[in-house]
């Protein structure tokens, strides 16, 4: 509940401020479950919560190489860059 508070309310921000999101590049590292037939879903919900076009967000699914709390399955990463522009 709190996250889609902050979710809606990030893109506001930004636009307040006088930016513009160009583009979303992320990556979610996890041992399982298999990801891949999640990408397109997840691209259009990150989209839309962003009130921007699906092409213009990149999701992409990595594994840790069963090194670490990742690797054993106990635990999930995500990383996101966003593109601001005037």
């Amino acid at each position: 509940r709190c996250c889609r508070r902050c979710r809606s309310a990030s893109p506001r921000r930004v636009r307040a401020a006088g930016w513009q999101i160009g583009n979303v590049d992320s990556t979610v590292i996890a041992q399982a479950p298999k990801l891949a037939p999640h990408i397109p879903a997840m691209c259009a919900r990150i989209a839309a919560a962003l009130a921007i076009p699906a092409d213009q967000v990149n999701v992409k699914a990595k594994t840790a190489e069963r090194l670490g709390p990742v690797g054993e399955g106990r635990a999930m990463e995500a990383r996101a860059v966003a593109l601001l522009h005037r």
